[in-house]
């Protein structure tokens, strides 16, 4: 069975250092320790990095990747993911989702 790739980047309403801050400390207090994450990682987006094709509209990134489709499933209804929603969902002026099947 695949594993899945969820994938999250964060545009900020405000891009204040302390807003960036809060929204990573509760991406860590909410979003790890999850049934079925195999990989969890967060960060800021690497403004020297600024060819072309990078997509330079977002300032934090989350990924995270699950065992299967079912653990990401029972993930998105969970109380500490859903908590962190309410927590932070009026920091955001976009936020943008990209899950992928991943293959060995």
């Amino acid at each position: 069975m695949p594993r899945l790739a969820h994938h999250v980047f964060f545009t900020l309403a405000d891009p204040s250092q302390s807003r960036v801050d809060e929204l990573l400390a509760d991406c860590r207090e909410y979003l790890t320790g999850h049934e079925g994450v195999v990989d969890f990682s967060v960060g800021l987006r690497d403004t020297g990095l600024d060819r072309p094709v990078n997509d330079t509209e977002f300032h934090v990134s989350l990924h995270v990747v699950f065992t299967d489709r079912a653990a990401h499933d029972v993930y998105q209804t969970a109380p500490r993911h859903l908590e962190f929603i309410s927590r932070q969902k009026g920091n955001w002026k976009s936020v943008r989702v990209c899950d992928s099947l991943l293959e060995d």
